[in-house]
């Protein structure tokens, strides 16, 4: 063949062997005519079996909004445990004595607790602090007046204590600087031990307790402003006197704990390790000494409250499961009930593939649609309590997403078995069938 015929030749059939464009388009349209059908046969059998389907979307409803709320109730619950333990101090550094000894010239062994000196180093040489304070503790009987005593516990603290432990003055003030440098012979009583001894906090401000046959005027009641159960150096019987007061009645400087707060909660892990190193440093080496923060605590709290929240998804998992039982039990119902009505779609010419389509859809529109009216109610729970209360609960738009994809991943997984029997059937046998 000449070689001009043979150009013409392959062209030509270039052209037949080509996609027709209309063609294409045709069965675009074809299958979106499909798929429209397919859809608007799930809505007339929704339409025809009303109640059972609505019966059987109440339990996808319970449990999509079980998601939602699950997972609303763990940030609820994050928020608050969190927000409770940084109201106690997150920049604070804790710095404790745990042991070890110095000896003296006649060979006798004392505690190598921390002073006030420790205090003044770590405030020069770290940077970021913004208050510290020592703690002088020690125990003691007080006459409270009309022949009465009370054993109580006694801290010996810098003004800036209140700052560090962020303390609550319910009444009267917290001593300052002044009271400090002039040794004024002030204190401040916690309220349960204040309400105890003069049946309120306004009424201890102004008395006068006896300590070591010492005066010292109740210039204020304080609290803490989180109830800590216990695990703080305060206590229901404290009374709290400014440091060079304290040293007074103990005849020590030596503290076993020191506070530091820093400026910037990022700064606690690289300071108290700094503080810890500055504190060795500077007594023996057999001593022993521990820095105690919140960051470890916070961070603790932290992944215990989103791993409590897995497992509460968990739990609501369970209950979208058992509502795919549902489904598919439901499902299989109506393949039973329509087997004529399958026979004859067909015997009209519908595949397998549309048949199997067809129920899968309705599965789907079953378990979406309860999704869909469970995310709504599971929100509509924090989302009213937000604009009728002062409350604030805080929303996860995740969750609503989680609930939504779940339950359309239920309507597929439980409704593909009932869609295969349907698409499996004989249309002969289906024409047959009463």
């Amino acid at each position: 063949m000449p070689p001009v015929f043979l150009c013409e030749y392959h062209a030509a059939m270039a052209t037949v062997h080509a996609p027709n464009s209309f063609e294409s388009t045709l069965n675009s349209a074809k299958s979106t005519m499909v798929f429209s059908e397919t859809v608007q046969l799930a809505l007339d059998s929704f339409r025809a079996s009303k109640v059972r389907f609505l019966l059987t979307m109440l339990g996808m409803i319970i449990g999509s909004a079980s998601i939602v709320l699950v997972v609303t109730v763990g940030l609820t619950g994050r928020e608050y445990a969190l927000k409770t333990l940084s109201s106690i101090g997150p920049n604070m550094v804790e710095m404790q004595y745990n042991g070890g000894t110095t000896s003296g010239p006649d060979n006798t062994s004392t505690p190598d607790y921390m002073t006030k000196e420790d205090e003044t180093a770590v405030n020069d040489q770290v940077p970021g602090i913004a208050f510290s304070s020592p703690m002088l503790e020690f125990h003691a009987p007080v006459s409270i007046g009309n022949g009465r005593t009370k054993d109580v516990q006694l801290l010996g603290v810098s003004p800036r204590y209140k700052d560090v432990r962020n303390l609550a003055v319910i009444s009267g003030r917290f001593f300052d600087d002044q009271d400090a440098e002039a040794h004024e012979k002030v204190g401040m009583i916690v309220l349960p031990l204040a309400k105890e001894l003069y049946g309120s906090a306004a009424a201890a401000v102004g008395k006068t307790i006896s300590l070591n046959g010492i005066p010292v005027e109740l210039i204020g009641t304080f609290n803490l402003r989180v109830d800590l159960f216990g695990q703080s150096e305060i206590s229901d019987q404290t009374i709290l006197l400014p440091y060079p007061v304290a040293r007074y009645f103990t005849g020590t400087d030596t503290v076993k704990e020191i506070f530091f707060t820093m400026k910037n909660p990022e700064d606690v892990p690289r300071a108290s390790a700094r503080i810890l190193d500055l504190i060795r440093n500077r007594h023996r080496k057999t001593s022993s000494y521990t820095p105690f923060t919140m960051v470890a605590i916070l961070d603790t709290m932290n992944k215990v409250a989103i791993e409590l929240t897995y497992v509460l998804i968990a739990a609501a998992f369970i209950t979208l499961v058992v509502s795919g039982v549902g489904i598919m039990n439901s499902m299989l119902a109506n393949v039973t009930a329509r087997i004529r009505e399958i026979g004859i779609r067909k015997a009209l010419g519908a595949t397998r593939r549309e048949i199997r389509l067809q129920f899968l859809t309705e599965a789907v529109f079953l378990s979406l649609c309860g999704g869909v009216v469970g995310t709504l109610l599971g929100l509509a729970v924090p989302v009213s309590v937000n604009l009728l209360t002062d409350i604030h609960i805080p929303m996860s738009g995740l969750s609503a997403v989680i609930a939504l994809l779940t339950s359309a991943l239920v309507g597929v997984i439980f409704g593909t078995l009932p869609a295969n029997r349907a698409a499996a059937l004989d249309p002969v046998e289906t024409l047959k069938y009463e």
